[in-house]
């Protein structure tokens, strides 16, 4: 079972379970979105094609995250010229996991989560109580006057050069 949606301008073919990356939706993580522009639905039996969409069909999806695709680098330049540009382009994107293909909303299906690794979640999530900053001790300065004085010796000196008189 398969359907052909849109959205973003582009096309898709999903199926349940399916993770897909879509143009970016005004959508958080976690929430639940249908797509009504539904091109074509194979539902093993038959064939449904709209034209262009089909009216009484629905894909429902949920979102898993929102984010940013790898970096593309523009580079511009003109030979012998000395023109370069130099510019990067990073695409923001939806993820999304498609959950129904039938018109009826489900529930994402939420994985089994061990007792442990409950237990420490939970006492992740909770704010850890503050520590006070250790107060940082500060070194008094000894005075120039507490320093023995080093004792100075002159620098020996050198005899000045002798000018060739010709």
């Amino acid at each position: 079972m398969y359907a052909v949606i849109e959205t973003g301008g582009k096309q898709y073919r999903v199926t349940e379970g399916d993770v897909i990356q879509v143009e970016k939706l005004k959508v958080e993580a976690g929430d639940t979105i249908e797509f009504d522009k539904v091109l074509m639905l194979n539902d093993g039996s038959e064939v449904l094609v709209g034209a262009p969409y089909l009216n009484e069909k629905k894909v429902f999806g949920s979102v898993v995250e929102n984010g940013k695709a790898q970096k593309v680098i523009i580079f511009k330049y003109k030979s012998k010229k000395d023109y370069r540009k130099k510019q990067g382009h990073r695409q923001p994107y939806t993820m999304v996991e498609i959950t129904s293909l039938t018109g009826e909303a489900k529930a994402p299906a939420k994985k089994a989560v061990p007792a442990e690794t409950a237990e420490t979640a939970e006492a992740e999530k909770k704010p850890a109580a503050k520590k006070p900053a250790a107060e940082k001790k500060t070194v008094a300065k000894k005075a120039a006057e507490d320093k023995p004085a080093a004792e100075k010796k002159p620098a020996a000196k050198k005899p000045a050069a002798k000018k060739a008189t010709e």
